[in-house]
C-alpha cells in the first residue's frame, strides 16, 4: 500500500553513525485557507488531500452548518470554499491561527473553544477485545506514516470493528476533521453506532470533535489530558487511552466496554 504522492516528498538526509547521504521521505505540510462565502475564516497547516472533507469537519467542529465544500472557482492553490447556512461573519471575527500541533491555539478565550454539543446518547456496547484490536487495524492502513513516520491518523470503525474510513495528516485535529467531513458527505452523522480511533494522545479538541460528531467511543494509543477527561465525562463519551498490547485505560463511561 503506497502513500498518495501529494502526502510525501523527499529530502536530503545524512544518516549517523556512518555519515551516508541519502534521500528520505518526509510528510508534506502546507497551509490551507478555509473560506465561507468567499471570505477567509481560518488557516490550518495540513497535509494536502481530502481538503474538502477537512473544511467540512472544521466547520462542523466550530458549530457552523456547512452544506458543501469545493475548490474555489478561481482555482486558488491551498484554498477551499464552504457554503454554510446562516453564516455570521461577526461570530468568527476573531483572530486565530491553527497549527499542525494544536487545534485550539490562538482562541480568544476558553469559552470560545467549547462548541455547543448535546451529550452523546448511544446504546453501543462493545467488547474490550474489539477495542484493543483497533489501533493495529488503524496502523495497518497508515500508508503515509509507513513511509515518513511523521503523520497522525484517525480511523472510523463500525460496531463490529470494521474500518470505514481512515485519514492521515500532520495535524491530529486535521485527521479527525477529515474523517468527520467524510462522514458528513456520506450522511453518516451523528456517529451513534461508530468508534473513532486516533494514533496519538487524547487531547481536548479531539474529544470536542467526537462530541460534535455524536460518537460514543473514542480510542487512542496515547494518554488523555485533564481537559479531555473532563469533557469526555461531561459529554458522555467513553474515552479509552493507552490501548496497546491487549491493555487499556477506560477513563469515562466504562459501561460501554464489556
Amino acid at each position: 500500500m503506497a502513500a498518495p504522492p501529494y502526502s510525501t516528498a523527499s529530502a536530503d538526509v545524512m544518516r549517523l553513525p556512518g555519515g551516508s547521504r541519502e534521500r528520505d521521505a518526509v510528510a508534506v505540510e502546507e497551509p490551507l485557507e478555509i473560506r465561507i462565502g468567499g471570505e477567509p475564516v481560518a488557516v490550518t497547516m495540513r497535509t494536502p488531500g481530502h481538503d474538502e472533507e477537512l473544511a467540512l469537519g472544521f466547520c462542523l467542529s466550530e458549530g457552523l452548518e456547512p452544506r458543501s465544500a469545493s475548490l474555489p472557482d478561481d482555482l486558488a492553490a491551498n484554498t477551499v470554499d464552504v457554503s454554510a447556512d446562516g453564516f455570521d461573519p461577526e461570530r468568527l471575527r476573531r483572530s486565530f491561527y491553527t497549527t499542525s500541533s494544536c487545534g485550539v491555539c490562538g482562541k480568544g478565550a476558553l469559552e470560545a473553544v467549547r462548541v455547543e454539543a448535546k451529550p452523546v446518547v448511544s446504546e453501543l456496547r462493545v467488547t474490550a477485545s474489539l477495542i484493543s484490536a483497533l489501533p493495529e487495524r488503524l496502523r495497518e492502513s497508515q500508508a503515509a506514516f509507513t513511509e515518513t513516520g511523521g503523520l497522525h491518523a484517525t480511523g472510523l470503525f463500525d460496531s463490529a470493528g470494521e474500518l470505514l474510513c481512515v485519514r492521515e495528516d500532520v495535524g491530529r485535529h486535521n485527521a479527525m476533521d477529515k474523517v468527520i467531513g467524510w462522514a458528513f458527505r456520506e450522511e453518516k452523522l451523528p456517529l451513534h453506532d461508530s468508534i473513532l480511533c486516533v494514533s496519538g494522545r487524547l487531547s481536548f479538541e479531539l474529544v470536542q470533535k467526537a462530541a460534535v460528531a455524536g460518537c460514543p467511543i473514542l480510542v487512542a494509543v496515547g494518554a488523555p489530558s485533564t481537559l479531555a477527561v473532563e469533557l469526555g465525562a461531561e459529554q458522555g463519551i467513553t474515552l479509552c487511552g493507552f490501548v496497546r498490547g491487549g491493555r487499556m485505560n477506560v477513563y469515562t463511561r466504562p459501561d460501554r466496554i464489556a
